[in-house]
C-alpha cells in the first residue's frame, strides 16, 4: 500500500530535543508567553546567523509588520514589494495604510528584478521601504538591490521567511538588509508550530520591536501605554520546539538540497528546468520547484492532478500579487513586455520536498512525471 508524500511537513528530531525543552517548560511552569526557551531560542538564531539582534514573535507576518513600523512606514507611504510571493509579504503594508507597489521577477533566481526596482523609483519616486523575497529559499540578487536601497536611503526589509539556512556570498539570508524576517510556520525548514523572528542590525530597533510586540507597555509600576502595541511575542512552549529544531537545522538543509539534486538528475532531459541556483549563493532548497518549457505538452495543473491521484502533494508557484483580486488596484512594474512573475506562475510547479522523503519517494515522483511525457 502506497503512503502519502507531502509537500513539506514538520519534522521533529529523532533525538527528541524539542520535547526535552517543552517538558522543561512544563516542569518550571513556564507555559506563559515568556521564559528561558524564548531567550535561548533567540540566542541560538543569533549564533547561527550572526545577526546583531533578534526578537522571537508569533509569526513571520508579525515580524514584517513590526519592521515596517520601525522603518517609519505610515498611511499614504509607498512600499515596493516583490510580486512573486505569498500574500503575507504584502498584507502588513496595507495594515499600516501604505500602498504596495509590486515589482516583477527576473529569470535567474525568480526574485525581485533590480532593473524593475530602478524603473519603479523612476516612475513613482523613492519608497519608504523595499521588500525582496528569497523565493523557496533561493537568494535574490542582493548586491544590486542593496546598492539601490543604499543609494536612495531606502529601508531594506529582507523577507527570508523561506530562507533560514540559505546564504548570499557567505552571508546568511536575513542579515543583508536593515531588517530580516524569518518564519517558523509548520511547513518551513524548521518549525515552532507557528512563529517568526525579526532580525535587526540595530539593537535599539530590536528593543523597540520587543516593546511593540508586548503591547507597548511603558516601564511604570502600573500599566501605561504611549503608543499602539501588539500581542506578537512568541510563547515559551513554541520557543522550546524552536530550540530543539535549531539543533537539526543543518541536517534539514542538507536533506532539502539532496532532494533538489535528485530531482535535477532524474528529471534531466524532460521539457522542464529546476529553479536556477546562482553562483556565489547557497539555497536551502526549501521547496524544489520546476518550470515547464513553453512548448510543453503538459500544464502544471495536469502534473499536480496526476501526482494527487497517486497520493502525492504538489502545488502551483505563488500566484503573483498583482493578479490577486484583493490587490487589483495596486500598481505593478516590469521591464519585460510580459510579466516574468506571471509566466513563472503559469508554468511552475512546487514538487514534494518533505525532509522525511526517502530516495525511493523522490524516485516515485520522478517516474510519475516522466510518464506524463
Amino acid at each position: 500500500m502506497s503512503h502519502h508524500i507531502s509537500l513539506a511537513t514538520p519534522h521533529m528530531s529523532k533525538e527528541g530535543y524539542e520535547l526535552e525543552y517543552v517538558h522543561d517548560a512544563f516542569e518550571k511552569n513556564w507555559v506563559a508567553p515568556l521564559g528561558e526557551n524564548v531567550n535561548e531560542f533567540e540566542k541560538a538564531v543569533l549564533s547561527y546567523t550572526g545577526a546583531c539582534s533578534a526578537v522571537a514573535l508569533s509569526a513571520g507576518t508579525a515580524a514584517l509588520h513590526l519592521s515596517l513600523i520601525l522603518a517609519g512606514v505610515q498611511k499614504g507611504d509607498t512600499v515596493f514589494c516583490q510580486d512573486l510571493t505569498f500574500s503575507a509579504s504584502a498584507n502588513p503594508i496595507v495594515y499600516l495604510g501604505a500602498e504596495p507597489i509590486f515589482i516583477d521577477s527576473e529569470r535567474e533566481s525568480w526574485n525581485m528584478d533590480p532593473r524593475a526596482l530602478e524603473k519603479a523609483i523612476d516612475l513613482y519616486g523613492v519608497p519608504k521601504a523595499v521588500i525582496p523575497v528569497h523565493l523557496y529559499g533561493n537568494p535574490a540578487k542582493m548586491d544590486e538591490i542593496c546598492r539601490i536601497c543604499d543609494h536612495y536611503g531606502i529601508a531594506l526589509i529582507e523577507d527570508a521567511a523561506e530562507a533560514l539556512g540559505s546564504r548570499y556570498k557567505d552571508k546568511p539570508c536575513g542579515t543583508l538588509g536593515k531588517y530580516g524576517v524569518l518564519s517558523f510556520n509548520g511547513n518551513k525548514i524548521i518549525t515552532t508550530s507557528g512563529g517568526g523572528m525579526l532580525l535587526c542590525e540595530d539593537e535599539k530597533d530590536a528593543k523597540h520591536a520587543l516593546k511593540l510586540a508586548t503591547q507597548a507597555r511603558e516601564p511604570f509600576p502600573y500599566y501605561q501605554h504611549e503608543e499602539i502595541g501588539y500581542n506578537y511575542r512568541m510563547s515559551n512552549i513554541c520557543a522550546g520546539i524552536g530550540r530543539g529544531q535549531m539543533k537539526v537545522l543543518d541536517r534539514r538543509v542538507r536533506k532539502k538540497q539532496e532532494i533538489y539534486r535528485q530531482y535535477s538528475k532524474e528529471l534531466a532531459g524532460l521539457p522542464l528546468t529546476m529553479q536556477p541556483l546562482r553562483e556565489h549563493t547557497l539555497s536551502n532548497c526549501w521547496l524544489s520547484s520546476a518550470l515547464l518549457d513553453k512548448n510543453s505538452s503538459r500544464t502544471p495543473t495536469e502534473v499536480i492532478a496526476t501526482l494527487a491521484q497517486n497520493d502525492i502533494e504538489a502545488r502551483h508557484l505563488w500566484n503573483p500579487m498583482h493578479r490577486q483580486p484583493v490587490f487589483k488596484e495596486a500598481r505593478f512594474v516590469a521591464v519585460e513586455e510580459h510579466s516574468v512573475a506571471t509566466d513563472l506562475f503559469e508554468r511552475g510547479i512546487c514538487l514534494p520536498s518533505d525532509t522525511k522523503m526517502t530516495e525511493d519517494d523522490v524516485d516515485k515522483v520522478c517516474k510519475i512525471i516522466k510518464g506524463l511525457f
